[in-house]
């Protein structure tokens, strides 16, 4: 019996291509509504957005967050089986969604089954289950986020149960995430003949010794707990495909993962000036994809390192670098926050999978949590 395997099962086999939940949060209900829990629905844009709670008595407010949406699959003939179609092999469960993050909401569920039923606790416990994480995420968790605000609601401890892990189940937990910055820069010239450079103001030429500088950049030196913020162009266009033709605009994408050594607003600053030094004519629109976020070391980050060594006898990682993910938002909502999941080396690739040997240890990491943390007496 591995009711987590099963669920999981369940929950891939619905195709919830981003912002479609496909009925997952129905499926999630079914398991939580026999518990006690009553369901809210903060939904927008064409996205699920499930809050469930079940309090007994008072308590610190513990949140599980997750998604159910899922990255496209790719060319569905590059997959060795369905991508909807749950398929075991080799000790693996294979499907769009199982590691990144059905895996994770499945443990979460059947831990608070056996917790709920075990345990004598005091708190309330709560699932943000959105659709929107692998989209834009504007009408996803800070969209839910923003309601539970308006009414004063602050949890105090949340996990996201993103695919976390490295090598092993458990060998580190995420416990910050460097902030994201957008920058979309159009750089003017003037269009013309290549052959009469005095006619013409090339933007490409223009802007060279500009990228030069901001690729050489130091912007930070990072601390102990981050790496240094970096910079990198992600997509860059001119021309018109003519061998002949001076482009009359140059546009490149780009973005920084920065520290708490930079701020959004301070590297804005440090691009401006750099653009205006070398009279660069421009447009220049930002977008901020989310602010960096630490938990420092406190009751939730102990509990999390005391139930994975009591599950796996492994003292986890406490790491931050990554890509970004909800945790952005939850954790300046005021929650201590972290990240524990599945190994996440196959998320966003064709055969995308998790170890199934791992699915019940985890529902176990997340139950030994809560008890540390919400069992009276503890």
């Amino acid at each position: 019996m591995n009711p987590t395997l099963d669920l999981l099962k369940t929950l891939i086999a619905r195709p919830s291509n981003t912002p479609d939940d496909a009925g997952c949060c129905e499926v999630l209900m079914q398991r939580l509504a026999p518990l006690g829990f009553s369901a809210e629905y903060f939904n927008a844009g064409g996205v699920t957005n499930l809050w469930a709670t079940l309090t007994r008595g008072e308590g610190p407010l513990f949140v599980f967050a997750g998604h159910t949406d899922v990255v496209p699959t790719g060319p569905l003939d590059q997959w060795t089986s369905d991508p909807f179609t749950p398929t075991e092999r080799n000790g693996l469960l294979y499907g769009r969604g199982a590691a990144d993050m059905k895996s994770g909401i499945s443990a979460m569920v059947t831990a608070v089954e056996r917790f709920v039923a075990d345990t004598d606790w005091a708190g309330t416990l709560a699932f943000l289950i959105t659709s929107d994480e692998e989209g834009p995420a504007t009408f996803g968790t800070q969209h839910a986020i923003a309601q539970l605000k308006a009414r004063g609601v602050v949890p105090d401890y949340a996990i996201v149960g993103e695919a976390s892990s490295n090598v092993a189940l458990g060998d580190r937990i995420m416990v910050g995430r460097r902030g994201s910055l957008n920058g979309k820069l159009t750089v003017l010239g003037k269009q013309g003949h290549v052959a009469y450079p005095h006619k013409v103001e090339n933007p490409v030429l223009r802007f060279g010794p500009v990228l030069a500088k901001l690729a050489a950049e130091v912007w930070d030196e990072g601390n102990a707990d981050f790496p240094p913020t970096s910079f990198q162009v992600s997509n860059i266009h001119a021309g018109t495909g003519a061998t002949n033709v001076v482009p009359g605009t140059l546009e490149v994408v780009f973005n920084f993962r920065y520290c708490t050594e930079s701020t959004a607003a301070g590297l804005k600053a440090r691009v401006h000036a750099m653009l205006d030094a070398e009279q660069v004519r421009y447009s220049l629109d930002w977008q901020l994809s989310g602010e960096p976020f630490l938990t420092r070391q406190g009751a939730l980050t102990e509990a999390a390192s005391a139930a994975i060594e009591a599950e796996t006898g492994l003292t986890p990682e406490r790491f931050t670098g990554g890509g970004t993910s909800d945790a952005r938002f939850i954790a300046p909502w005021g929650a201590q926050t972290v990240e524990i999941g599945p190994i996440n080396e196959s998320i966003h690739k064709l055969d995308e999978h998790v170890r199934i040997d791992d699915l019940a240890p985890l529902s176990r990491i997340y139950q030994g949590i809560l008890t540390r943390l919400l069992a009276r007496g503890t």
